[in-house]
């Protein structure tokens, strides 16, 4: 296929390297004997511009080299046209499809010409309209993961955090994990905490809440477990789009307020202790002038109060998990990190487990064997002592320090001095 040359030329474009004047300077330092490397200094050049021209001697004052090469204003046309359409914003095959089209040009060179293009619609792509909510209207709410010394231990909290898109008021609840159940738990606690429940409720595209999403239609199919817990506390669930953070910008920034604010380095003697601290934090935050409404979130809130929907007065279990473990040698068995006990006789037996919102009970066989209140310190144990009467090794409160070992044997310092003297 013939092309055509649509390119300028470069004998009518060209420009000198470098000044003549700059080249008679170089060679001027450098027959008063200065290196390379110190004139380049005082000319503030690049050392091998100094030796490049030091090298070719009375030549270097004529050299001269080509601007880039460009496209004319029909080539230009189409090969803005090629990039928004055809090739999809990829110059390597607008240039490809020029060359089927007769024009020859480099991809650097369509590069040039669709670079203001590309940077406008980059623009367009990462700019964002803030979306401002009605009173009631929206709660966003999001996890995030941060390394905590509690007890001595470093250990992985899950904060989940709500904002309500109107106020700005914050609530933080901390877990161990991150499953459908903590999902549902914490925004019902949320719920709770603003004693109201907005319209809508915007989340992640967690695995735990949105099975898929249709890429044509944007069609999100919910978890079954997480649309029943919306209905029945009568708020409308939406995810964002993927990759689109800032769709939730509100609750993304609280995550990281949390992170950085709330916690930062921050060491708690337990996780109720940790709890704590979140709850009063929040009560805290909300008083301050939020940055971008420049109100405190409480005060915006008495607007918003009035407008969100009463809490349902027999709300569904949020937490409702079963699971199979197998009874370890010490009668344990583990659930997030907390271990608790079963009658010894079913060690290296399977049971299961219903993980309720108060409640841990353990089943084997249909037939209830245990029941423990739900600990929520990590890496706790839960113990029944009568889950190990018949042992002839128990777990057993150990005696205080100030008990004497001669004691549980039923002798005493005292009656060894007695005899040791000489007593009966």
């Amino acid at each position: 296929m013939e092309t055509r040359d649509v390119a300028v030329t470069p004998s009518e474009s060209e420009v000198l390297m470098v000044e003549p004047e700059l080249v008679r300077q170089i060679r001027g330092l450098a027959g008063q004997g200065w290196g390379s490397k110190r004139i380049a200094r005082e000319l503030e050049v690049s050392r091998n511009t100094v030796r490049r021209y030091l090298r070719l001697g009375d030549e270097a004052e004529e050299q001269r080299r080509p601007r880039a090469w460009c496209l004319d204003a029909e080539a230009r046309s189409v090969a803005l046209e090629l990039f928004e359409t055809v090739a999809e914003g990829n110059a390597v095959v607008v240039a490809d499809l020029l060359m089927d089209r007769g024009i020859a040009a480099s991809v650097r060179t369509v590069q040039r010409v669709v670079e203001a293009r590309r940077r406008t619609q980059r623009a367009a792509e990462a700019a964002t309209v803030r979306f401002e909510t009605e009173p009631g209207h929206q709660m966003q709410v999001d996890f995030g993961e941060k390394w905590v010394d509690i007890a001595d231990q470093r250990t992985k909290v899950h904060l989940l955090t709500a904002v309500l898109g109107y106020s700005r008021r914050l609530f933080v609840k901390p877990f161990l994990s991150e499953r459908q159940d903590d999902w549902r738990e914490g925004i019902a606690e949320a719920f709770r905490h603003f004693e109201g429940v907005p319209q809508t409720l915007l989340c992640d595209n967690a695995r735990a809440l949105v099975l898929d999403r249709d890429r044509i239609s944007d069609e999100v199919r919910f978890n079954p477990a997480f649309l029943l817990f919306c209905q029945d506390w009568e708020i409308k669930p939406r995810a964002c789009r993927p990759y689109r953070a800032r769709t939730k910008g509100k609750v993304e920034s609280g995550v990281k307020y949390v992170k950085r604010n709330a916690l930062a380095a921050r060491s708690f003697h337990s996780f109720a202790a940790l709890e704590v601290h979140l709850a009063r934090w929040c009560a805290r935050v909300d008083r301050r002038i939020h940055k971008t409404t420049r109100e405190k979130p409480v005060d915006r809130f008495e607007a918003e109060r009035a407008a969100l929907r009463p809490l349902p007065s027999r709300p569904l279990p949020t937490r409702e998990r079963l699971l199979t473990r197998r009874v370890s040698h010490d009668a344990l068995i583990d659930i997030d990190t907390v271990r608790y006990s079963v009658p010894y006789r079913l060690v290296r037996d399977r049971v299961e487990v219903h993980v309720g919102d108060a409640m841990v009970r353990i089943f084997h066989g249909g037939t209830l064997v245990a029941e423990h209140q739900r600990a929520r310190e990590p890496h706790a144990r839960v113990i029944d002592q009568g889950h190990f009467d018949g042992l002839w090794r128990r777990y057993e409160v150990p005696p205080p320090a100030s008990d004497s070992a001669l004691s549980a044997l039923g002798r005493s310092l005292a009656d060894y001095e007695r005899v040791v003297g000489g007593e009966r």
